[in-house]
């Protein structure tokens, strides 16, 4: 086969790293994979692991960017790909309207992936056009269900995310060199109970709830640390400072650490206590809830979206009523490791990839026999 997956850019995130999983996966078994996007830190990662980059910007949110239309269908011809993918809203409506003006029978069969919980929109409803469509939970699922009802069911496909057990072994820890760079780093955090909220700086990660949590336990004479580990959203700056105002105000500048981005996550988890997901608008996945869990470490978050659906699966105990401040610190207070089991985890990357791919499969043959 070969494939074409379309997105804004290649520069990191959940969409992205998936995309370039799905590459990989289509290389190793041998078939062609292109992936088409304006560019990015990670085009060379895609391109050293056998894929094809082409740049194009077609993610700008402008009527200009309808444009490409017309080169991207003779693109498309050109290229005469099996499977063209669309994972983002804006270059899904320009690749889209390329497609819808094919010969039938030179279409690529057409894949859509519903990675989010879009705003209920016009916009938003190109992600339901595909051939067959991707999502990404149970809770995608219901979503496209209940806000797209003139939508065909039966074009819908979940692919839970998944993740690589062998980067997030069970019982894993830390080298003895990443822990004295780590302790060197933040000796606050020794003799604590280490609570670790990973995220970006946005509102809806719940960052408030974190600080009143923290405030909560420390009233209550807990002896514990709290670790915000993400990094700044260039366009909430105003947000980040807001937050560390708030540390200020609470009294809790002892208490409370911001990491920034890391790319030692896996190492933070172990050394975290318990992590939480504190998202105040549900999610589409909860996938840090999924690694923290791969590892041994319990996982506590709000019983919604995604975040609920993997707890609820994977480890029931950690499953918090939405912002129940009571029931959280209760339950934070109560919880050590190894006092509840977590259950195996089945949400694996071998299966998206083996899944992903048979759709591509089976959409190729069905075109074949047509």
């Amino acid at each position: 086969m070969k494939v074409v997956q379309l997105l804004p850019d290649l520069n990191g995130g959940g969409v992205e790293r998936g995309t370039l999983e799905v590459a990989k996966a289509l290389v190793e078994a041998g078939h062609e994979s292109l992936v088409v996007s304006a560019g990015g830190e990670l085009v060379g990662q895609l391109e050293a692991e056998g894929s094809r980059h082409v740049a194009w910007d077609l993610g700008r949110k402008s009527l200009l960017t309808f444009r490409h239309v017309w080169a991207f269908r003779r693109w498309l011809h050109a290229q005469r790909p099996d499977i063209l993918h669309l994972r983002s809203r804006m270059p899904a409506w320009v690749a889209w309207l390329a497609w819808r003006g094919m010969p039938g029978n030179q279409r690529p069969g057409l894949v859509t992936t519903v990675h989010g919980l879009y705003s209920v929109s016009r916009y938003s409803a190109i992600m339901c056009q595909g051939e067959r469509v991707i999502a990404v939970s149970n809770t995608v699922r219901d979503y496209i269900g209940s806000n797209y009802p003139q939508m065909d069911m039966g074009k819908v496909v979940v692919i839970h995310r998944g993740i690589d057990p062998a980067e997030f072994p069970t019982g894993y820890q830390p080298s003895a060199e990443w822990l004295e760079r780590w302790h060197h780093q933040y000796p606050q955090l020794q003799g604590k109970r280490v609570l670790t909220l990973p995220g970006r700086l946005t509102r809806l990660k719940g960052h408030h709830d974190f600080l009143d949590l923290l405030l909560s336990l420390k009233q209550r004479g807990a002896a514990l640390h709290g670790l915000i580990v993400g990094g700044e959203d260039p366009k909430r700056r105003a947000y980040a400072r807001e937050l560390r105002e708030r540390v200020v105000k609470l009294g809790l500048e002892r208490d409370i650490t911001f990491t920034g981005a890391r790319s030692d996550m896996r190492d933070i988890y172990a050394v975290s206590d318990i992590v939480l997901s504190l998202s105040t608008k549900p999610e589409s996945f909860g996938r840090t809830v999924v690694e923290a869990l791969s590892i041994g470490t319990p996982v506590i978050g709000y019983d919604h979206g995604g975040v609920g659906e993997v707890l609820a699966a994977l480890f029931p105990h950690g499953r918090v009523a939405l912002r129940d401040m009571a029931q959280l610190s209760d339950k934070v207070e109560s919880l050590h490791p190894g006092s509840h089991p977590i259950a195996e985890n089945h949400f694996l990357l071998k299966t998206v990839l083996h899944d992903t791919l048979q759709i591509y499969s089976c959409l190729q043959a069905g075109r074949r026999e047509a």
